[in-house]
Parts: C-alpha cells; structure tokens; sequence
C-alpha cells in the first residue's frame, strides 16, 4: 500500500541510491586506526553491531538509554538496521560510518542508533515498513531518521557518502526553521506504518476445496520460470515454502506443470552458481535470472529450509541429485554453522578479505596450477573460463549440462567423469581453506535453531542416517537448556554464556514445529508436550482476541511504536502461518477442536490474500491444502512402531501425521490399540480408524489421496 507523504519526503529521494545492488563509489576517508574511537556498542554480543563499536559515530544499541537521551536533547534518531553478512552494510560502514566527517554531522545533530535486524526484527519490521511506504522499495542497510520518539519521517536504504550527508543535513535544516513539517510527515508515516500487514477479523463459514488450490496455482504459474526455475524475474531467491507448496499441490491433484516447476527449479539451483559446488550449502540468492551470479552470504535459515525440501523432494522423486545436496548442505552446516554445544551459527558474511566472493571464485590461471593435467576436465565440468564466466577474470564453478553429456563430450565414462572432479575438489578444498575465510556471526537465534532442527529431521526421517537425528536432539536439547524457561517462555539470542533478547513469535513458531517434528521422527511424547507448552504461553501473550491472530511481540515486551502482525510468506514462512499449522497439528495429536478452529480463522482471515497473491502466502497455501483434503492419522503401537515408521518415509506423504508407542499411551489416538506381541498399524481419518494392519504395504493401500 502507498500513503501520502509530505513534499520534503519527496524531495529527498532524489538525493538517495534506494538499490542495494548498485554499488557506490568509495571515497577517500579518514580512518580510524587501532580503534582510536569506541562507542556504546562495545559491550553487546551481535558480531554487527561489534562491527561498529570502533566507529567514530557515537553508536547506541537499542534501548531506553539512546531514546530517553534523545528526548531529554530534543535531536532526531537515525536507526541503521543491518545484519554481519549484509555485503552492502560493509560498504556504507567504510563509506560513511568510518569517516570522522560524517560522524561529526552524524553525533553533533542525531542520535546515533544501530540495530542487529536478526536478532530485532520486531524493530526492523517497524521501520522497513516506513521504507516501503516511502521509497516503495526496501533492502537493508536499512536507515530511518525519526523524532526522537522513534516515529519515523524518512527511510531509505544503501547512501553513498554524498547523498547520505545532503540528506542529513537537509533534515537537520527542516528541524530547525520548520520543524512542524517533520511532525506531520512523521505522523503519516506511522498511521502508514500501523496499516501494513493489518488483518480484520473475517466471519465466514469457508469451507476449503481443491478447486480453491487450482485457482491459487492459476495465479501463481505466471510468476515461474518453467525454464531455469524459480520466479521468473531477477533476483532470485530460492523461496523453499514456494517447492514445498508444489510437491504438495501436486500430491493432491497430480499436476504435472507444478511438479516440474520444483524440479525444474531444484535442479538449476543445484547446478547454478548459488550453491558452493565445493563444500556445499546454498547463497542467499542469485543476482541474475540464470542462478549464475549468487550474493555470496551463506544464511542457517535458507540452508535448514533447502535441506527439508531437498529431501522431501527425493522422497518423491528418488533424484540421486537430492540426497547430494541435502548431504552436502548438512556437512557444511556441521563444519561451518555448528558450535561445540550443538547450536547452530547465524551466517557467514559475503565477503572476505574485503572482498565480495572472494573466498569461493577462482581464475583459470589458479585451477591450472592447482589441477595440472586434470584442469581442462574440470573447467569444462565447471564452465571455467580464461575470460571468467564473472568478472575481472574470475570464475563461479557451476553447471549447464548433466554428467553423462559432459563424459561423452569428454570421451570418457561418467565413472571417470566423477572420479576426476572428485579428486580435483578435494585439491581445491585445500586451497581454499588457505584463504581468508568469510566471517562469521556466531551468534545463535532460537527461531533458525529451530529450523534446522527440522531440517535434520527431515533428513534423518527420508535417509535413515542416525547422525542427523543425534545433531536435531542435541540441538533441540540446547534450546531446552539455554532458550526455554519452565513455564514456556524463551529468549531469542544465546552468545558468550547469556540471552539478552525476549523471544519473539517466530520463535515460538518454529520451536513448536521442531518439536511436533521430534516427535514424529521418534514417538517420545515429552517433544509433543513441550510444543503444547509453547503454544500455550504463545496464545497467552501473543494471540489478538480481537482479530484471532498472533502479534509478533510479546504483551509485555511490546514497547515499539507500533505493535506489528507478520501475515506474509516470504524466504522464511510467516510465524502467523507457522503458528497456524502449528495449531491444525497439535489440534489432531491432542484431539483439540479448538486449536483447529483457531488455525481455520486465521487462514479465513487472509484467504483473500492467499489466492491473490499465493506467491508469498505459500505456507497459508499448505495449511490450506491440509484442511482442503482429509488429513491421514498413522497410530503405529507395538515395539517394532519405529521400524514400521521408517518404512512409511520412503513414501512422500504430506497429508499424514504419525503417532506412535512402545506401551499404553495417553493420547487419545493411541488408548486401548496396544496389542500384547504385536506392531500393528492404524490408518485414521477423523478419529475414525480403519480397519487394523501389520504390515506397511497394506496400510499403504488405506491411504489414497
């Protein structure tokens, strides 16, 4: 949505670069070294804001103590929200925020906030919302001028020097001959700013159907590209929820256009330049439409998604490809992303030796030296070039052809094929690992803990690899220790021995799922009755009795100026869809009606958007399909339940929960059907169980979609 803003609002755009993408000219700068200067910043934990803590603008964390000294000087804020891999954070930091000169106007006229956006991204939410209705774009770094009230009256994106100074000073000028000016705009801008996202309370009796998906996949095939995959336009963004939505779809309804639109997709991705053919683990996104060029951060939250989905889809497909890179994608995740406890790391930054990329591409010249006699094997597996397939020479290792086209365009097998380039990775590896290194944020955010924790499930249940189970209960255990209080309520950060952050409701949406994952991957109830205390202490301080969905604060940690809901998917799910299937699931383990219902209004509440606009309400578009078709309940009893689960997923079944004991249970499905000596299999729908089975195959046969 767009509001009206006031003409200085206006004006000052043109003085901006609002892309992030577009690089801005380096100045000569006056720098600071051997940390001449230290700010506020220096005593928190976020490797960002520790980035800063030697700049000379006079940072403050968020927090009562920047904004009280704001009020109490009467100055404006500026709030930068950035994140440790954000390549163009890096560039403004060097640009302006390490120039004595800038931070002279900076420190004399403002007060100076900076803010971690993952681990607060309840206050980048707020202000990336300004952005968007002011610019009608948004990216970070992210930078708002507010009253010192924090209601913002600009906010824009990446500054070159230049543009970043004209545009403070312009404001500084305003604040003094007509100050009333930024009062208003900053008052429309906030009224903009409670609008975003809001959701009514919608009273209707909807009932889902399959005709309701088709229309919802009717508006969603012009946005794919059936050729290389993805959206199709540029930048790409590998959006799991979207292939996730797919394979689900097509389970339901056989379409074949939305099969091939995953594998289409997961395949080019696999072959492109986003993912690291060398360690594995995907980038962030492509820059271009082909996959080729990737931003080069490597992000958990992306990787434990692409990790899910990759197995899910060899679980349909038995694609060998999928099992490589979910494989792959975990080791790195093991060597790079893991802490000594088992918690899971944030992110590696995009550059490294001040460069972005650096670390992953390489010249012809250095794959020669390097490979010898192999090299030319190898540079036509990788598409190396003397000209480099990048820039200045360089080269990203990625793939346009299938193996067995590039053997026989070699003459040799495609055993030889994959003999070679094993062996010439391995030598590269070695090299690589000589290089400076892209940095690392250590910190741990519950909420993408979490993820991955599903993600290692997800894997372990499709590969039946024992080590992946071991690496989501360790984790899993970490949360349990470190991030939950015994009344269900958790943190959002761990680093250095300590959590500062309240949680915030993603977090508790995907430690539920994580949980119900747990659960299903081991039939040990105290994972399903944790997610239930979650949800519990979710629905008490997060739940709007008003509109029947979830703000993304805490009640009593809501102190922003405005208290947001976050409704749509994007490369992470919304936590109101994850909440909402977290209700529909826990609503059939627990035979709780109210939980379902609750899921059912807040998907009444956005179905509107959701057929609209399905490309970024995907994970609403799954619990639709769940509701749409009647949902499978497999109570599997006896000692011999594990064993009969492990058989079940080898089959992709999206539309069926697993509940399972040794012994007598409590839950409702699984009282009175433990049969003395037996392992016997229940295929339910509705409470309604068909009739019993020992053997997987025929409990197969009850299951038909």
């Amino acid at each position: 949505m767009k509001i009206k803003i006031s003409t200085i609002i206006v004006c000052i755009i043109v003085l901006m670069n609002t892309s992030c993408g577009q690089s801005g000219e380096t100045k000569n700068k006056q720098m600071n070294p051997n940390n001449t200067y230290t700010n506020e910043l220096i005593n928190e934990s976020s490797p960002y804001l520790l980035q800063h803590a030697h700049n000379p603008v006079n940072w403050y964390p968020w927090g009562d103590a920047a904004l009280q000294k704001a009020k109490a000087q009467n100055k404006m804020l500026i709030i930068s929200i950035g994140y440790a891999a954000c390549h163009w954070c890096h560039v403004m930091e060097h640009e302006s925020f390490e120039d004595t000169e800038v931070a002279k106007l900076m420190n004399e006229h403002f007060i100076c906030i900076k803010v971690d956006r993952e681990e607060r991204p309840d206050v980048d939410q707020v202000y990336m919302a300004a952005a968007q209705l002011i610019t009608g774009s948004g990216g970070w770094p992210l930078n708002a001028i507010a009253l010192p009230d924090g209601r913002p009256f600009y906010a824009g994106t990446y500054f070159p020097k230049k543009n970043w100074m004209q545009m403070l000073e312009y404001f500084v000028e305003m604040q003094k001959k007509e100050p009333e000016k930024l009062l208003k705009s900053a008052q429309q801008v906030t009224n903009g700013i409670h609008l975003v996202e809001a959701v009514n309370f919608k009273d209707s009796n909807t009932e889902f159907t399959l005709a309701g998906l088709d229309k919802q996949f009717a508006n969603l095939l012009p946005h794919l590209d059936l050729i290389k995959g993805g959206a199709n336009r540029a930048p790409k963004f590998p959006m799991p929820t979207n292939w996730e939505y797919l394979l689900h779809y097509n389970y339901l309804t056989k379409n074949e256009v939305a099969l091939k639109a995953v594998h289409v997709t997961l395949q080019n991705m696999a072959d492109g330049g986003i993912y690291d053919h060398l360690a594995g683990g995907f980038a962030r996104y492509s820059t271009d439409a082909n996959w080729h060029v990737p931003h080069f951060e490597k992000m958990l939250y992306d990787n434990s998604q692409l990790v899910s989905l990759y197995a899910h889809a060899y679980q349909q497909s038995k694609n060998p490809l999928y099992k490589k890179v979910v494989y792959q994608t975990l080791h790195f995740i093991q060597q790079e992303l893991t802490s000594p406890e088992g918690a899971f790391y944030s992110s590696l930054d995009a550059d490294s030796d001040g460069e972005e990329g650096k670390y992953y591409v390489w010249t012809k010249a250095e794959i020669e030296k390097a490979l010898g006699a192999d090299a030319a094997i190898f540079s036509a597996y990788y598409n190396i070039t003397a000209e480099g397939n990048w820039e200045h020479g360089k080269n990203i290792l990625l793939r346009h052809e299938t193996d067995e086209a590039t053997a026989k365009r070699l003459g040799i097998t495609v055993n030889e094929l994959i003999a070679k380039i094993d062996a010439a990775k391995e030598k590269l590896m070695k090299i690589r690992n000589t290089r400076v290194k892209p940095g690392l944020d250590d910190k741990i955010i519950s909420s993408w803990n979490a993820m991955m924790i599903t993600g290692y499930v997800d894997a372990y249940r499709v590969f039946n690899d024992e080590t992946f189970l071991h690496a989501a209960l360790t984790n899993a255990k970490f949360l349990l220790k470190h991030a939950i209080a015994n009344d269900g309520e958790m943190t959002r950060n761990f680093k250095n021995g300590k959590s500062t952050i309240h949680a915030l409701l993603d977090d508790y949406a995907f430690t539920i799922t994580a949980f119900i994952n747990l659960y299903q991957a081991t039939f040990d109830e105290s994972w399903l009755k944790q997610a239930n205390t979650l949800t519990a202490y979710a629905l008490e301080h997060f739940f709007d009795p008003k509109t029947k969905m979830f703000f993304y604060t805490h009640n009593k940690y809501a102190d922003l100026i405005s208290r947001k809901m976050e409704i749509a998917d994007n490369v992470i799910p919304s936590s109101n869809s994850q909440m909402a299937k977290n209700l529909f699931l826990l609503g059939h383990f627990f035979y709780n009606e109210d939980y379902i219902g609750k899921a059912k209004q807040m998907l009444i509440n956005v179905e509107e958007d959701v057929e609209k606009n399905i490309y970024f309400y995907t994970n609403w578009g799954i619990l639709q399909a769940l509701f749409s078709k009647p949902l499978y309940e497999v109570a599997i009893t006896g000692n011999d339940c594990i064993s009969k689960l492990k058989e079940f997923d080898q089959h992709y079944l999206p539309q069926t929960i697993y509940l399972g004991s040794k012994e007598q249970s409590r839950l409702a499905l699984l009282k009175n059907k433990l049969i003395a000596g037996q392992t016997t299999i229940y295929v339910c729908l509705d409470k309604t169980c068909k009739l019993p089975v020992t053997e997987v195959s025929k409990a197969l046969m009850q299951i038909s979609n």
